[in-house]
């Protein structure tokens, strides 16, 4: 698959200087559970999103707005179709939309991986991501720098209570620390940087009620996304954050490198004319049109 976009050192320098040192149909259709799973149907495109990823989605008042409901929100008016919009837990989506009956679409930054893609169709990358790391103020050192970038190592985060998001990317790699052994079959992770740490993980609803514990001292930090890391921080006192690295050495690096991963908005196998609607509008929007909208939804222009 093509990748369309990076996150430009530009876009990554502002986020950081920025902030780490139910339903909704928009006015768009019915969300009544019912998808069109038709792809040249004209009844409306069933979208499945978790509102509390921002700035890919979250709730302004009681609609649901974001990157990813900019990128469908064009998507409807390229294929003539409304668009509807439902919260749900993350877990949910990828098994939703597989099935084909109540939602037609996936949204929500979502990481793709090969067990997904057993499941449903990816559209073209249009993000690239790194996990992060929220913490108190003043409770952890940077490890280093990489470029602009400060980073924590995986290996600072033994013996941590660690809370994520349950079913994200986070989850998925912190699970893969702490637990896993050399030769275990994982989408993500590198067999164990955690394993016998002492590290535990705790699984929330949302990044936002992970960082909530770290503020109530029920865990000491949170992985999540960069982008929802530097706008928890942001919009919460006494937080700071940092990239997730690994360190020099693992798989053989001569140097520390971040936990990456790419976004990509997921549709039901067979809906091809959907899939090739949702790439053209990638397309288009292109690498600056992308980090125009992240921007725009993180309040900075």
């Amino acid at each position: 698959m093509k990748k369309i976009l990076a996150l430009t050192m530009a876009a990554a320098m502002v986020l950081s200087l920025a902030a780490c040192g139910g339903n909704s149909d928009k006015g768009s259709g019915s969300s009544n559970g019912s998808s069109s799973n038709g792809g040249g149907s004209a009844g409306p495109i069933s979208v499945y999103t978790n509102a509390y990823f921002a700035p890919f989605e979250y709730y302004d008042g009681t609609d649901i707005v974001g990157v990813d409901v900019d990128v469908m929100d064009r998507v409807g008016e390229k294929l003539g179709r409304k668009v509807s919009y439902t919260n749900v837990e993350f877990g949910t989506i990828i098994d939703t939309v597989s099935a084909g009956k109540l939602a037609d679409v996936g949204a929500a930054g979502i990481t793709i991986t090969a067990s997904r893609q057993e499941q449903v169709d990816f559209s073209d990358p249009y993000f690239t991501s790194v996990q992060y790391v929220i913490f108190p103020a003043g409770t952890m050192t940077a490890d280093g720098t990489d470029g602009d970038v400060s980073y924590i190592l995986w290996d600072s985060l033994a013996g941590k209570k660690i809370g994520v998001q349950a079913d994200t990317t986070g989850d998925i790699y912190v699970d893969m620390e702490i637990n896993a052994a050399d030769g275990d079959d994982y989408d993500l992770g590198r067999d164990g940087v955690l394993l016998g740490s002492g590290a535990e993980e705790t699984r929330y609803d949302s990044a936002q009620l992970a960082a909530d514990a770290v503020g109530a001292g029920q865990v000491d930090v949170v992985v999540v996304d960069q982008l929802p890391a530097s706008y928890i921080v942001d919009k919460n006192d006494g937080f700071e954050c940092a990239a997730l690295y690994y360190a020099a050495g693992t798989d053989g690096a001569s140097a520390p490198f971040p936990t990456e991963e790419q976004y990509a908005i997921c549709v039901t196998k067979g809906q091809d004319e959907l899939l090739d609607a949702i790439n053209a509008v990638l397309s288009e929007l292109g690498e600056d049109g992308i980090n125009s909208l992240v921007m725009e939804h993180m309040g900075l222009k």
